[in-house]
């Protein structure tokens, strides 16, 4: 694919908060069969990841997809031993990235994975995210040199009060959310852009894995792929969580357990009044284009 085919994104400013900085991939050389994980925190990431390690490695068994694919832009890992990591990799690589697109550097070269979901499941997950964190994470996060915005605390026993806080600003440490859901979906025609939705995978795992292979152009082994869609469950997920990363254990109270939560959709239903959740469509529908907002909630693309 030549690169004056097709005008790809351009990066177009910086993102700096206490968990990210986008100038990190100013240093990274770009191979090109690579591929990049975008999403907004809680929203599938991890997932994803594995879905992506599952196809490469043709469902290999105990993968530690983490540590395999990188979040190259949070800033408390030190760039030089990321980028020396990802150097080393002999096998198609996979990135993680939580950058809004018109933040990211994007190279021709690659191939961009952005999942969304549901604004109020993403609350509810980042918020039980954010309370199972080890004071030696935010010790790790706050005290890195270079801090910019506000220190990332844990918040308090209400999940009310911090949805509220997390509509009120637009997401949470200088990371506007709706603004990073526009701003892939601007791009969703770019050939080396697809969008999946979370509410998708959860309806269709098995089509959406061989959709995103189709995307990758990773052909898959037939005879190999019952392993795949088991070992990119939630069951399988949760069962090996230790797998996922030995490194990033000691984050989270239980270990990475309770980092790979339950993939629940709508815990907020019994919780929201229809107040609370008409103020956040009010919201999310002021701050989003028709089409990319009813997307967002859905999973439902224009005709």
């Amino acid at each position: 694919m030549a690169e004056t085919e097709v005008d790809f994104p351009k990066r177009t400013r910086e993102l700096h908060n206490a968990l990210m900085d986008s100038n990190r991939w100013d240093e990274f050389k770009f191979r090109d069969d690579d591929i990049v994980i975008d999403t907004w925190a809680k929203s599938g990431t991890t997932w994803t990841q594995q879905i992506v390690s599952q196809l490469v490695f043709q469902g290999e068994e105990g993968l530690p997809v983490m540590d395999i694919a990188p979040w190259v832009d949070m800033r408390c890992f030190p760039l030089d031993e990321v980028l020396e990591h990802v150097e080393a990799q002999t096998h198609r690589r996979f990135m993680k990235s939580h950058l809004p697109a018109d933040a990211l550097l994007m190279s021709p070269k690659a191939k961009y994975l952005f999942l969304a979901r549901d604004g109020r499941d993403v609350a509810w997950s980042f918020y039980n995210h954010l309370r199972s964190h080890t004071d030696e994470f935010y010790e790790l996060v706050n005290n890195t040199p270079g801090l910019v915005g506000p220190p990332i605390e844990r918040p308090g026993d209400d999940v009310r009060e911090f949805f509220h806080g997390w509509v009120e600003h637009d997401g949470f440490f200088d990371w506007s959310y709706f603004d990073h859901i526009q701003s892939w979906w601007d791009i969703r025609d770019a050939p080396n852009v697809l969008l999946v939705h979370f509410n998708d995978l959860k309806e269709d795992m098995p089509g959406n894995i061989r959709r995103i292979a189709e995307f990758l152009e990773i052909d898959i082994d037939e005879e190999r792929w019952p392993y795949i869609v088991e070992h990119c469950t939630f069951d399988y997920m949760k069962k090996n969580a230790d797998d996922i990363s030995p490194q990033l254990g000691s984050f989270f109270a239980d270990g990475m357990t309770n980092f790979v939560f339950k993939g629940t959709n709508q815990r907020w239903r019994d919780v929201l009044t229809a107040e609370e959740v008409e103020n956040y469509e009010n919201i999310a529908n002021s701050r989003q284009t028709p089409d990319c907002a009813r997307w967002h909630a859905t999973g439902e693309m224009p005709d």
